[in-house]
């Protein structure tokens, strides 16, 4: 039985209430004849740039929007007609890809509750599907707590566990595991692949993970509101040239393969790094004629000595509501530094403290002693004297409440989990024209002006193309890029951004860290990044630091961290998938000694091709 019909499917959001227009092929629309089938029981993954119309495709499934014209048939019902609506939704569970669009009670129990709730299940049952579905993400001992006091991977989990409970008979995730860590998201597709396998859920995955894509059995590629590329995940994912044309990027180990190939070692395409290191050793075997490549220096930080740019916290502690029944110790005694010069990564599983950290950087969160209201109290007899906070940012003593914090956050740039959230304003111009006014006074209209053009323009968009509208109306990247451009307008000399690439599709997430290396390089002196992604890390950062129930556990090179994989894994992480192969070409006696960057990866197995296997 077909779970899911599209049949000649169009949308358009700018005329979804001008229903019966004949506009075919137009820009405009999200959806351009989108023809779909999903078989009960099948699991699809759907790939495609950021806007291709993934999501819009997810939100017909389930009749959260209706078609301007074509047929969608969802189990057997015509997701057109209202009255089958409330049975659509029923047996169509969705997960977006930010929890609090879909939180709606404040206790997490609660809120799970709200779906079975609503559709009539006895109350004993709802009991046993709670339980299921928070064991099933990992959030038991979460039960009674309140979502809005959750970091933004724990929402995630509890979001998706509100979906689980339904036990819909269609499940879509509409990148439901970007803010996860490694090991929640392992657990979530665990789960989602159970279902599947097991209970026969037919699953429809939203993803910009092609490790995720490969779990399907299908995987689909939208670009610009149509179906472009169809087939097996390990067959579509290999097609560089058509990927490429749809503003998408290869697979990791893919990439590598055909950068092996293209140096003189001819591997075979794998998609697993156990796979891939066989793939590698077999062609090692083969004794191939390679150049010896040219190796440049490994990255390195220009450090400078100063405060411009630097970052001290000793001894950090913070709790969230500490005179009430839900405090939770977010930090508790973190101390890191971060050196002028630093492109430095954060990592951490879920609720660590890392978000909570990079808040107090621009005193967003402040320490106790620099509140307004704070006086000195006086120790107990005999109680031990707590070690003091020390936090100097950029040379601004954030633990005195003298600090003039409003020009510290001129000086220390904060770009959030969610970018988009700090779009406000009724134009782009406004919005991003609206720090600058305030951090810096008496600024000419035509300096104003200039400087947002160059705000604009540093994060890839035309001036002239976005200024008079609204940030509202442009796709999910623009607005990422229009949020960063409003914190980079005042130039500050310290820039933090919270997972500044979560959510965005391969092609824009390498935009995304390619403008903030130019940032870096050109005026910057200092960028920190917090982030799931350990590739991400290993790839751009020189410096990076590991937070665990709320203290710093290790801060070294990426080159260093991430060779403990035993570690990695016990603190909820993972390691760069060039670290899997490093250390799988170990076990067989291949020794490289690279800093986990693909580059770097390829560089040093050529070398030790071309040295007929002797030590890189």
């Amino acid at each position: 039985m077909e779970a899911i019909r599209f049949e000649k499917v169009y949308f358009s959001y700018e005329a979804e209430d001008e229903r019966g227009g004949e506009v075919f092929g137009s820009d405009s629309f999200a959806l351009g004849g989108v023809d779909l089938t999903v078989e009960e029981g099948e699991f699809v993954a759907v790939l495609g740039h950021n806007g291709s119309g993934k999501s819009t495709l997810a939100r017909l499934t389930n009749g959260l929007l209706s078609p301007s014209s074509g047929e969608i048939t969802v189990l057997g019902l015509d997701a057109r007609d209202e009255k089958n609506l409330f049975e659509i939704r029923k047996q169509v569970g969705i997960v977006f890809q930010n929890p609090d669009n879909q939180t709606v009670a404040s206790i997490v129990e609660d809120d799970i509750a709200f779906g079975p709730e609503n559709i009539g299940t006895p109350r004993e049952e709802i009991g046993r599907r709670i339980e299921f579905a928070l064991g099933a993400v990992g959030m038991e001992e979460f039960r009674g707590a309140t979502p809005a006091r959750l970091s933004g991977g724990q929402k995630q989990r509890v979001a998706i566990a509100g979906v689980l409970a339904l036990k819909p008979r269609v499940m879509i995730l509409d990148e439901s595991t970007a803010m996860l860590d490694p090991r929640g998201r392992k657990e979530v597709m665990d789960v989602v692949l159970r279902l599947n396998r097991e209970e026969k859920i037919t699953v429809l995955l939203i993803t910009h993970f092609p490790e995720e894509a490969l779990l399907a059995d299908r995987a689909v590629v939208m670009s610009r509101g149509k179906i472009v590329m169809e087939g097996k995940p390990a067959e579509v994912l290999t097609r560089k040239d058509e990927l490429e044309k749809y503003a998408l990027t290869m697979p990791r180990p893919i990439h590598i393969c055909k950068e092996l190939t293209a140096g003189g070692l001819p591997v075979a395409d794998a998609m697993t790094a156990e796979t891939l290191t066989e793939n590698i050793l077999s062609s090692l075997k083969e004794k191939p004629a390679v150049d010896l490549p040219s190796v440049t220096d490994e990255r390195k930080a220009f450090y400078e000595d100063g405060e411009i740019g630097r970052v001290v916290c000793e001894n950090l502690s913070y709790v969230y509501n500490p005179s009430q029944p839900f405090r939770t110790h977010a930090l508790t005694g973190a101390s890191l530094e971060i050196y002028p010069g630093d492109f430095f990564g954060i990592l951490g599983h879920t609720g660590s403290g890392k978000s909570t950290f990079v808040q107090h950087l621009n005193a967003l969160l402040k320490t106790p002693t620099a509140e307004k209201k704070y006086k000195p109290k006086k120790p107990k007899k005999g109680a031990p004297i707590p070690p003091k906070t020390v936090l100097v940012v950029d040379g601004y003593d954030l633990t005195d409440k003298k600090t003039d914090f409003k020009e510290l956050r001129s000086k220390v740039g904060m770009v959030f989990q969610y970018p988009e959230y700090q779009l406000f304003a009724e134009t782009v111009f406004e919005d991003v024209a609206f720090g600058l006014k305030n951090f810096k006074k008496g600024l000419s209209e035509d300096e104003i002006k200039t400087a947002v053009r160059e705000a604009l323009e540093t994060v890839g968009l035309t001036y002239d193309e976005v200024k008079n509208r609204s940030p509202f109306e442009l796709s999910g990247g623009q607005k990422r890029r229009v949020a960063i451009a409003g914190v980079i307008v005042t130039k500050p000399e310290i820039l933090v951004l919270d997972e500044p690439a979560a959510g965005l599709d391969p092609l824009g997430k390498e935009e995304i860290m390619s403008l903030l290396h130019k940032i870096h390089k050109d005026w910057c002196k200092t960028v920190v990044i917090v982030s799931h992604d350990m590739d991400e890390i290993a790839e751009n950062c020189t410096r990076a630091a590991i937070f665990a129930e709320g203290k710093v556990v290790a801060v070294d090179s990426p080159k260093t961290l991430f060779k403990d994989a035993d570690e990695l894994k016990r603190l909820g992480l993972d390691t760069p998938f060039t670290a899997k192969l490093v250390k799988g070409l170990a076990e067989k006696g291949v020794e490289l000694d690279c800093d986990f960057t693909v580059d770097d990866f390829v560089r040093k197995t050529l070398a030790y091709a071309a040295e007929g296997g002797s030590h890189a």
